[in-house]
């Protein structure tokens, strides 16, 4: 009986913090996340914010795009978010779920030639190079690297094709129905694909851990192998960042199929924070700065 009283009030909880969104079919799998931290995020549910009724939506080009409101998971603004579109490097935010989820930060990787030659946007890893997994994650989310990605993959699962099999499990337990991965970085490919709204409920779920939080907001950092030998410089590619808005990371893509994605969060003058998505944009970053300033004027927090 009181198992059942507190699926229950599970239930219901996760009711509110959609807001009005379908709730979604595998939510069974999506609730027993709760004890691997999603129980400590539903608790900090709240009323989302009242938007005021003179404010008119602004025109975003995106294919997709998407704000929500953190604490409580309201949607704020929406436009085709459950699509599905090739998402780019924005895969990488799974692939770093799972290695958080799975891995120690002071684990050794000894890199391989298959991350060596991985193709697109690197750190420049050099074939048995000894590196943590810390470093491989900040590589990963602040430089975008495919090497890094790759790295942590294998040294995770042995082969990509695994690791790749422990992310769609991940998302079908997070309930992202909408989405599934064909390899850990994001190339191109039609069985590689996620929709904006899937995206912000991973990044909610993701942001919420303290190495994430940190590293999101790093715009440069420099990293060196555990011998020393090797140093690589990071740079992020979030325009972004310190800016006059007050972003906060998250990540980036690009690729010909998914054009121009940024998954971001951003902070008010009261601390009130919101995950916003655009996917395949035409300025992805002009477009968030819309997006962000809108839903800021556009809603009170209570």
């Amino acid at each position: 009986m009181l198992t059942s009283l507190l699926t229950l009030y599970i239930i219901s909880a996760l009711q509110s913090d959609l807001n009005s969104v379908a709730i979604l079919p595998n939510q069974e799998n999506f609730i027993k996340t709760a004890s691997s931290g999603f129980s400590s995020l539903m608790e900090k549910n709240s009323a989302g914010p009242i938007k005021k009724p003179e404010m008119i939506k602004p025109v975003i080009e995106a294919k997709a795009s998407l704000a929500m409101d953190i604490t409580s998971g309201e949607v704020l603004f929406e436009k085709n978010v459950h699509e599905r579109l090739q998402i780019a490097s924005i895969t990488k935010l799974m692939t770093v779920l799972i290695i958080i989820e799975e891995n120690q930060l002071d684990e050794v990787v000894t890199i391989n030639s298959d991350a060596n030659g991985t193709e697109g946007s690197t750190m420049y890893l050099r074939t048995g190079e000894q590196i943590t997994v810390e470093n491989l994650l900040y590589g990963t989310l602040i430089n975008s690297a495919n090497d890094a990605a790759v790295a942590l993959a294998e040294h995770n699962a042995k082969t990509t094709d695994t690791f790749v099999e422990k992310m769609n499990k991940r998302a079908s337990e997070l309930g992202l129905i909408n989405t599934h991965f064909s390899n850990p970085i994001g190339l191109d490919g039609s069985k590689n694909y996620s929709s904006a709204y899937d995206i912000a409920i991973l990044a909610r779920y993701l942001y919420h851990n303290k190495f994430i939080k940190k590293t999101a907001g790093i715009k440069e950092l420099e990293v060196t192998s555990i011998d020393g030998k090797f140093t690589h410089k990071l740079k992020s590619t979030n325009e972004l960042l310190n800016s006059y808005l007050h972003v906060k990371g998250l990540k980036t893509g690009k690729t010909p199929l998914a054009g121009l994605c940024l998954v971001t969060i951003a902070e008010n003058d009261t601390g009130n924070e919101i995950i916003t998505v655009v996917l395949n944009s035409p300025a992805r970053f002009s477009e968030t700065k819309i997006l962000i300033d809108w839903v800021f004027r556009a809603y009170k927090w209570q």
